[in-house]
């Protein structure tokens, strides 16, 4: 167990599943983002008051495998709050099922664009 600490607000928690792994146990990368592209979603759409999109993502590697029966908590923060845009830093820790320690699996950077009624870009609101 290391003594790092998770950066930003816990956004989402979720165990992974048997239906989300390949057949050595390790949880698909795919199904990570996923989650942490929900988590970024929630922290964005509230920071807009609406609707938002993933417009990017930016540099994510994985450090650590995650396996099944781990539960993966995502901590999200707003780095930046541009015209229609939100960019956040997202990191992925899994707490272990056996050993009850955390560890961070992945981090990237995530855009989000607030979208209107019609599906275009809108300007973030002020807090």
């Amino acid at each position: 167990m290391t003594d790092a600490k998770p950066n930003g607000a816990l956004t989402l928690r979720t165990v992974a599943m048997p239906a989300d792994a390949n057949p050595a146990g390790d949880i698909f990368g795919g199904w990570v983002m996923a989650q942490m592209d929900l988590a970024s979603g929630i922290t964005a759409s509230e920071r807009a008051k609406g609707r938002v999109v993933t417009a990017a993502v930016k540099e994510m590697a994985f450090a650590l495998p995650v396996k099944i029966g781990d539960t993966l908590s995502v901590f999200t923060t707003i780095e930046r709050v541009g015209r229609t845009s939100i960019t956040l830093s997202v990191e992925a820790w899994a707490t272990r099922a056996r050993y009850n320690n955390m560890e961070k699996v992945t981090a990237a950077t995530f855009i989000m664009v607030a979208l209107d009624e019609s599906g275009q870009p809108t300007p973030v609101p002020a807090e």
